[in-house]
């Protein structure tokens, strides 16, 4: 019962040059992916985030300084006064 066991490698052909390209762009789509990712999970830019939140404050600040109630009184006064003139 000696059989023999062939502990030789199995022969595999050589991977072409479209089969490399192909895999290492396959590594490439998946980091980018990853990165991708990683970027939606943990947003780096905080100065722009401050930026907008200080630019939508100050429309605030500047709706409150013009009150919506005056404008139509004057130009109630200025229709008034044209009406006078004629």
């Amino acid at each position: 019962m000696s059989a023999e066991v062939d502990l030789s490698p199995p022969e595999v052909p050589e991977a072409t040059f479209l089969e490399s390209l192909l895999r290492y762009g396959l590594f490439l789509g998946a980091i980018f992916q990853l990165i991708c990712i990683l970027a939606v999970i943990f947003p780096t830019s905080k100065g722009h985030e401050q930026e907008e939140t200080e630019s939508t404050d100050g429309k605030a600040t500047e709706q409150l300084k013009k009150p919506k109630g005056l404008t139509p009184q004057l130009r109630q006064k200025l229709k008034k006064e044209s009406k006078k003139k004629r």
